[in-house]
């Protein structure tokens, strides 16, 4: 894996050691960063299951402002660490804080935060995580007007969300599903209709 456009472009990135993470292939990276365009640049991003990172990292080579990774593997975390140093370089410690936390505590941790640009890729058995993750934020007020939301699943998965959330467009990669979202209307909470545009 590298960086794939930006500042840091061509800089490796190192994959978590054992079987728990599933990062997310440089294919499905780019095409998901060309449909998120401008929107990138100058954002708060948070990424609640970092895995290697690449996600926040690619969108801080693309011009976003500082990132919040999390994740609670012990292994992802060093590999969360390795990649941003390396990316990064002297910016490190302005532009980047990363968590050895679950997402219900890395939430807990950042409360009164805001954040632009928001990535979910939990793992595949956790369906309850994205709307789970996303309501906690909501509660907090944490997510900015216009706030963009990138959410990769299985294809097939049915994700109950917040109504407050609005998938506006989805993608398939294969047996992968990227779908993105905003915020209808901050306060309300109540569950929408699965997604499942198969």
């Amino acid at each position: 894996m590298r960086i794939i456009s930006g500042e840091a472009k061509g800089r490796v990135l190192f994959a978590p050691s054992g079987a728990q993470t599933r990062p997310t292939s440089d294919k499905i990276r780019g095409a998901l960063f060309n449909i998120i365009g401008s929107r990138v640049l100058d954002s708060r991003v948070l990424d609640l299951f970092g895995g290697s990172g690449a996600l926040a990292l690619e969108a801080l080579s693309r011009g976003a402002e500082s990132a919040v990774i999390a994740d609670n593997s012990r292994q992802a975390w060093q590999a969360i660490d390795r990649n941003a140093r390396n990316v990064l370089k002297d910016d490190f410690d302005l532009r980047v804080r990363i968590l050895n936390q679950d997402y219900r505590s890395a939430i807990a941790a950042v409360v009164g935060e805001i954040f632009d640009l928001v990535f979910l890729d939990p793992p595949y058995r956790m369906v309850e995580a994205y709307g789970d993750a996303l309501s906690r934020l909501l509660r907090a007020d944490m997510l900015a007007p216009g706030c963009l939301i990138v959410m990769e699943r299985r294809r097939d998965a049915q994700v109950p969300l917040p109504q407050a959330v609005a998938v506006f467009d989805t993608r398939q990669y294969g047996d992968t599903a990227v779908d993105f979202a905003e915020i209808r209307s901050a306060g309300d909470e109540g569950q929408q209709t699965a997604i499942n545009e198969d």
